[in-house]
Parts: structure tokens; sequence; C-alpha cells
């Protein structure tokens, strides 16, 4: 009897047991679908690490919502592009499958690189070259007292002075921006006196820390260069080009030689050029006795703001703070002053001619090359008060004036030196010698 019951319990239960399970779908825990990630803004190329806390579920399926997908518990994914992705899990266990969706926001990745980083000197040009991703505009911050900026893609930025910098990009789209920094040093370079030695068809420059160093800076072969000048706001030099007749030019060229480029054509041989830096203006001169001026980059040029009828315009010089010019005209021989527009021409030294003209505005003179005595002279910015300043022999096709440390510099185009001396005269010193023809020159500090 004993053993009846027994046996009778016993199917019961297994018939409970037996049957509860064959509705496994409806008994068994259902999945519960659910993660996280690292961070849900991150930059191109940037790893996303996902975090499945999913309950219930031995199988998952991933999709990133740029068409990739992953059946990992926790995957790590990177996005090639900048946008909104939406992120679905699917998580399927024996109570079925349950999804959560998680969007993230891809940004740019900002980032750049500095040509010859470990060579960088004050007062030449420093280029940037951006490697960014996914970034429609661009902000560069310089990190230099005035806080400069630019918004070019890979620009170029010239440090007056030595020293580290903090250099910060920003890269921008509409999604959202990064920012990348980096600290460059640069080092003080010691001055230099650049001068075209049309003999050997080069532009050179002259390191001015008692090494005598020449060093060639620009091949110009094909090039009669005369006239030079400096551009030291914008690190560019520009000179002049009479080469070929009547298809002289005007050039310009970066400190670091690159973007060598023609901003006025057809000029019947130009000797002499200036720079107005205030207004953004070059000066040029021709032997149809004109004088022309464009904007720095040769746009809106305006041919003979002065023209001497039967003249050939040689030297030039801008006195900007008090609107004047000076320039030679070789046939009549004659020194003028004319306002910076060109009005007013009048002739303030007669009988005088040469290729050379410097004004020292600060100390209201100017100094000239005059052949017909084969001297360098000093007079008063009206002509007054000449005094022979250096009987130096030569024809002089380039002056240039430190104010600061009271020395001018001019070359000697017979005698083939580059020579310097105190403002009065004093304390002259030729700085090289044994060149061949060295014309205009001028002084980068």
């Amino acid at each position: 009897m004993k053993t009846k019951v027994y046996s009778l319990f016993v199917i019961v239960i297994f018939a409970a047991f037996f049957f509860s399970c064959k509705k496994e779908d409806c008994d068994a825990p259902p999945s519960n679908a659910k993660f996280g990630a690292d961070k849900t803004t991150a930059m191109v190329n940037e790893e996303i690490q996902f975090i499945n806390e999913s309950s219930n579920a031995t199988a998952f399926a991933w999709s990133f919502g740029d068409g990739t997908t992953s059946s990992e518990v926790s995957p790590k994914k990177s996005y090639g592009d900048v946008g909104v992705y939406l992120v679905s899990l699917v998580s399927t266990g024996e109570g079925g499958s349950t999804t959560q969706n998680l969007t993230v926001t891809i940004i740019p990745s900002a980032s750049f690189t500095v040509e010859d980083e470990d060579n960088l000197l004050s007062n030449a040009p420093v280029q940037f070259t951006n490697t960014s991703v996914g970034a429609s505009s661009y902000l560069w911050e310089f990190g230099d007292a005035e806080n400069s900026t630019s918004t070019d893609e890979n620009p170029t930025f010239t440090y007056s002075n030595s020293g580290t910098y903090t250099i910060t990009l920003t890269a921008i789209s509409v999604e959202g921006e990064s920012s990348a920094s980096k600290d460059i040093t640069l080092v003080a370079v010691s001055e230099e006196l650049y001068f075209i030695e049309a003999g050997t068809d080069l532009m050179k420059r002259l390191a001015l820390d008692g090494s005598g160093s020449i060093a060639a800076f620009l091949d110009m072969a094909g090039m009669a260069g005369v006239g030079l000048d400096y551009d030291a706001t914008n690190s560019k030099i520009y000179f002049s080009d009479f080469e070929t007749t009547p298809e002289g030019k005007i050039w310009r060229v970066n400190l670091d030689g690159s973007q060598l480029e023609a901003i006025a054509t057809d000029i019947n041989d130009p000797y002499g050029i200036a720079l107005d830096l205030t207004n953004d203006k070059v000066y040029w001169t021709d032997d149809d006795g004109n004088i022309s001026r464009a904007n720095l980059d040769g746009s809106a040029p305006e041919i003979g703001i002065v023209n001497i009828e039967d003249g050939m315009m040689r030297a030039i010089d801008l006195d900007v703070a008090n609107n004047k010019m000076y320039f030679y005209e070789v046939n009549d021989e004659d020194l003028y002053v004319a306002d910076l527009d060109g009005s007013n021409p009048s002739v303030i030294i007669p009988g005088v001619y040469g290729y050379a003209i410097k004004v020292d505005a600060v100390n209201g003179k100017i100094y000239f090359d005059d052949q017909n005595t084969e001297t360098m002279i000093m007079a008063n910015l009206d002509g007054s008060g000449m005094e022979t300043f250096d009987s130096n022999g030569t024809r002089i096709y380039g002056i240039d004036i430190d104010n600061e440390a009271g020395i001018i510099y001019w070359s000697g185009r017979d005698s083939g030196e580059l020579t310097k001396a105190n403002l009065d005269g004093s304390g002259v010193e030729v700085l090289a010698s044994g060149l061949n023809s060295p014309r205009g020159i001028f002084l980068r500090k």
C-alpha cells in the first residue's frame, strides 16, 4: 500500500514538471537589452567602448548606424566621418529578444604638424600643416602677445621674437568641434643683410653676427634684379627685373624662398622699388619716365602717378610719415620730391645722378649716390645742407638704415663690397668684399 502511494506521488510530481517545461517561451525569463558607452561624443577615428549590461541573453546583434555590425558582447568601434549615429543592440535569450538604442555624435579630429619643428627661427615664417579630419572650417591661435589668429587651412606665421609659443588649432563642423595644441620654440637669429649679386644671378644673405658668412637665398637666373625691398610684416621680399625689355617685372617671394610670383609685368626697364607698408602699396620706377604703384599683391595698379616727359627714372624711396617720395630722373640728372599720390613733384637737388636713395625720416636726412662726384651724399629732407658722406668711387645700388643701432649699410657695384658706417659717417667698415656686382640690399632684423 505504501509503495503504491509513493509511486503515485512521483508520477504526479514528474507530470507537473514535464508539462510546465513544455511552455519554455512563456516561462523562461525575458531578455533585457541594456548597454552604455565610455563616451557618447567622440572624434573621428577615436575608439568608443560599448559596455553590454544585458541580462538573460546569450546572443547579441549590434548595429552602429554606419552600415557596420558586430556580434561581440561588448565591442569597440570608431567612425571615419563626422555625424550623428544611432547604435542599436538586440539581445536574444530563451525568453526572446529585446532592443535598446543609443545616439553617438562624431566630431572633427583636430591635429597639425609644424614644418622643420626642431629648427624654428624668429623673424622667419613658420609653416603649419593641417592634418585634421572631418572639419569644414578652422581657427588657428598662434599664442603671440597680439593674440594673432588665422582661418586659413594651412597658414604660415612669423614670430618677431624668440621664445616658446602655444599654438592651438580648432577644427569645426556642424556636429561640433575639437582642438589640438602644441608648444613650439623659436631661436633668435642674427641680423642679415640681403643683397642681389648680379654677376652670379643670385640673391644672397650676409650674416651680421661677425662671422662674415654668406649664403645663397634665391636663384635669379633669367632675371636682372636691381631694386630690392622687404615687407617685414608679411615676410615677403620684393625686387625689380629688367632682363627682358620692355617686359620687365616686379617680383615677390616669401622669406623662406617659396611662392615666387610676378605681381607686375610689361614694364619698360623697372629699376627702383619701395614699399609703403602703412597703406599696403608697392612703388616702382621705369625708363618711360613713370613712377607707378599697386597694392602689395599687384592688384589695382596705378601707372604713371608721376611722369616726367622724356625722363628715365632710377632710384626711389618713401617717407610715409611725411607723405613724400624721393626719386631720381637721370636724363636731366635731378633728384625730385613729390607727394605719395604723385602730386606736386619738384626738383630739390639738381645735377645729381645715381642709383640709390634712402630716407632717414627719424633724423630728417636723405642719403643718395651721386655718380657725377663718385660720392655718397647726406642732406636734409628739403635738399639743403648737403655734405659728402663717403667718397666711395663706386656705383651704389642699395642703401639701408638701422635707426635703432644708428648704422647705415650700402653696396658698391664696382668695388664689390658691402659696407657699413655710423649715421654720421664715422666707423666705416667693409663687411664683405670680392663680390660680383652687388646691387640692391635690405636689412632683415
